[in-house]
Formats: C-alpha cells, sequence, structure tokens
C-alpha cells in the first residue's frame, strides 16, 4: 500500500487518478446537459448547475491536494458529499458515481471504502426510484450487484497481491540470510585455514627456536660449540618463519584485488563505488599493465582511506580519484572539495607529532610511509577553504624492484585524519 501518499485502498497500486479525474468532469458535463435538456424550464435548474459546477471545481482541485497524511481522504469524502447531494436533487448525475466510487477504493482503507461504496449504491436507488413509474427491482438489484462485485473482485486482486508481495519479501529475507550465513561460513573457514597455517609452520618454527635456545643456554659453558650451532640452527628456523609469516601475509591482499585478474583499475573502482557519504569518480587514463601486489595494495589502500578523510574530516560532497599510466611511472591523483587545511611543511610535521586521543592510526603520514616504502612519492597539495588532493607516484623502478612483503607493514585504517 502506498501510505506515503495518503492512498490506502485496495486500488492504491493501481495509477489512474488523472484518468479516473477526467472521466469523472467528463460524465458531470455529460450529465449536466442531459439534465437542462430534459428541464429546460424547471426553477430548479439553476441551483443543480449550480452544484454541477462545485462538483467539478472538487474534482479539478484533486491533483491540487496534498498528497500525504489525511488530505486524500478528505478530498474523497467532501466529493462524495457533494455528489450525493447533487443526485438526490437531480438523478441525471447518478452515472458520476462510477469514477467516483473508483477514487473511494484507490484512497479510502477496504471497510471504511466499503461503507462509503455501500452509501453512494444506496443514494443511486433512491434517486433511480425517484424517476421510476413503479416499483423496478432492476433498480435496486442493479446497482448493489455491481458494488458487491466490483468490491469483491478488487478484494480478492488486493489479498492475491499482497500475497505475492509476502512470498517475495520473504524471499528477499531468505537470500540475505543466506549470503550473511555462506560470508559468516567463509569466514570462519578462513579463520580455520589461518590458525592451521600459523599452527603447522609459525607456531612449530617458534616452538624450535625455544627449544633450540633452552638447550644452547644449558651448553653454553660445557659445549660452546654445540651450543653455537644450536643458536645458528635457531636462526635458521627463525628465518624460515619470517619467510612464512610474509607468505601468509601476501594472501591478504585487499579484497578489491581479488578477481581482479590483474586490473588495477577495476579494483580501484570497485572502491570508489562503495564510498559511503561522498559523491566519488574514478577516471582512468592510459594504459594500465599489470601492475606489481605490493603496489596495488598500496594503491588501493591509499584511496580507501583517502574517502574515509575526505568524508569524516574534510567533510567533502565531492571527490574523484584518477588513475595515469605514464611511460616511466604511475600516478593516482585523490581531489576532494572539502574544507581543506594548512599543508606547509611546520604544519604537517605538527600534525604528525599530534597523537590522536583514541590511538586511530597515522593519517597522512601513515599513507606516505607506505608509498615511501615502495620507492614511490606523495605530494598533498591543500589550503583552508580549497579542498585537497594527494597525488602518489611510483616510478617504473619501483614498479619494477617492488618485493610482496614491504607493502604489509600496517595498514592505515579508513577516516585516522590527515
Amino acid at each position: 500500500m502506498d501510505t506515503m501518499n495518503g492512498a490506502r485502498g485496495i486500488l492504491a497500486p493501481v495509477r489512474f487518478g488523472r484518468m479516473l479525474q477526467l472521466v469523472l468532469l467528463a460524465l458531470i458535463a455529460v450529465c449536466s446537459i442531459r439534465y437542462v435538456i430534459r428541464h429546460e424550464d424547471s426553477a430548479m435548474t439553476v441551483p443543480v448547475l449550480a452544484g454541477a459546477v462545485v462538483l467539478a471545481v472538487v474534482a479539478a482541485v484533486q491533483s491540487l491536494v496534498p498528497r500525504r497524511g489525511a488530505w486524500p481522504a478528505v478530498w474523497t469524502l467532501v466529493a462524495v458529499a457533494a455528489w450525493m447531494a447533487l443526485t438526490l436533487t437531480a438523478p441525471s448525475f447518478a452515472w458520476c458515481a462510477v469514477p467516483l466510487a473508483f477514487a473511494v477504493l484507490q484512497i479510502l482503507p477496504f471497510w471504511p471504502a466499503t461503507a462509503v461504496v455501500t452509501a453512494m449504491t444506496a443514494v443511486v436507488i433512491v434517486a433511480e426510484l425517484r424517476l421510476a413509474a413503479e416499483l423496478d427491482p432492476t433498480i435496486v438489484a442493479g446497482p448493489v450487484g455491481i458494488a458487491v462485485a466490483t468490491i469483491v473482485a478488487y478484494r480478492a486482486l488486493d489479498r492475491e497481491a499482497r500475497a505475492r508481495q509476502q512470498l517475495v519479501d520473504e524471499l528477499t529475507s531468505t537470500q540475505a540470510e543466506l549470503a550473511a550465513a555462506e560470508h559468516r561460513a567463509g569466514a570462519l573457514a578462513e579463520r580455520a585455514r589461518l590458525s592451521r597455517e600459523i599452527h603447522d609452520s609459525v607456531g612449530q618454527d617458534l616452538s624450535s627456536i625455544n627449544l633450540l635456545l633452552q638447550a644452547a643456554q644449558q651448553q653454553w659453558d660445557r659445549r660452546p660449540d654445540e651450543a653455537r650451532t644450536q643458536v645458528r640452527t635457531a636462526a635458521d628456523s627463525a628465518r624460515a618463519g619470517l619467510d612464512e609469516v610474509r607468505r601468509v601475509v601476501r594472501d591478504l591482499a585487499p579484497v578489491e584485488l581479488e578477481g581482479a585478474a590483474g586490473s588495477l583499475p577495476d579494483a580501484i573502482s570497485r572502491v570508489v563505488a562503495d564510498a559511503v557519504g561522498v559523491d566519488a569518480s574514478f577516471r582512468s587514463h592510459g594504459i594500465i599493465a599489470d601492475v606489481p601486489l605490493p603496489v596495488a595494495a598500496a594503491v588501493i589502500r591509499t584511496v580507501r582511506g583517502a574517502l574515509a578523510n575526505a568524508v569524516e574530516h574534510a567533510h567533502a560532497s565531492r571527490v574523484v580519484v584518477s588513475l595515469t599510466a605514464h611511460p616511466d611511472e604511475l600516478r593516482i591523483d585523490i581531489r576532494d572539495d572539502g574544507v581543506g587545511f594548512d599543508a606547509g611543511p611546520v604544519a604537517l610535521r605538527e600534525r604528525a607529532a599530534q597523537r590522536r586521543p583514541d590511538g586511530r592510526g597515522r593519517g597522512l603520514r601513515g599513507i606516505e610511509e607506505r608509498i615511501t616504502a615502495l620507492g614511490g612519492t606523495l605530494d598533498i597539495e591543500s589550503a583552508p577553504g580549497e579542498g585537497t588532493t594527494l597525488s602518489a607516484v611510483f616510478p617504473a623502478a619501483a614498479l619494477e624492484g617492488a618485493t610482496d612483503s614491504s607493502v604489509f607493514g600496517g595498514e592505515t585504517t579508513g577516516g585516522d585524519g590527515p
């Protein structure tokens, strides 16, 4: 039901209000002409035509009535009351009951609409009986049958529509619950996998190192050569454990890079599309070849952090992310229209020296450290009231010499601030 615009009847989903309005106006005009032809010299002609004008005005202003709250219902009741008074005076206007009844069924809830349509049917019967020379059962049975058939038919359609909508809602809810359950199952499976890998690799290496160092400590004075051998073995185990940690961490690349088939623009596009609280767009220029995973991960995390800062601290309404490939470098530019800040060297050093009271992240300093660790550079352009532009540049040498282990030294959480 469209309760927001005041339509709560069983015909509320049917959008034919304009057509009903035109039909009602046309019937008022035709019925007025019919009355004038049949009652040309009647003293009631002027009052009846005045009543027809009132009803036509009420019908014409329907589109001007506010659609929220009780206003549509008020209009309906006023129109029905005007029609009843007119029809009891001039039965020629009984035909106007048809579009009015549809309007009632469209706007009023079912039981109030049923009561109003019943009253309208009674008015039509009374008006027609006034014109009949003798009692005609069809004058009573006809309007009643039409009204009952109309209400019952549309009530059945309404119930069927509600049942279908309920099934759709249940299906949507079930799909959402299934997706959430699959997500939880996948997260638990991934945690279990990481737990096994860490236990079977890093845990075993640490246990061996502990045993070797304990043995070396016990034999350091009596058997120094054997103790040194055990220390060297412990060092080898430590290096092996470090390599294993790097391998596990390498598998934790940003999720946006999964399924990107080596396409950094696709991954950035997904990050930008998921931005919340800001109108973000992405542009890609040049041919973007396969970018090493460390650089791609750094770019993704830089974009993600910059978008969060633009919303939380810069209060920006729009952010434009541009990825440009030159023959000798890869460049990512992130421009927002936020409040900006003093980006001078002294101001940046003061910001870097300040510790957040909630201990969240390192902001622009963390972004710069991540990019610098890969051989890139970060340039910050900003001024109070003029927005902010972050430009990260990775030269060809940085792209060729990037190593998987250098990028995972810690991720700046979104919204860390400048």
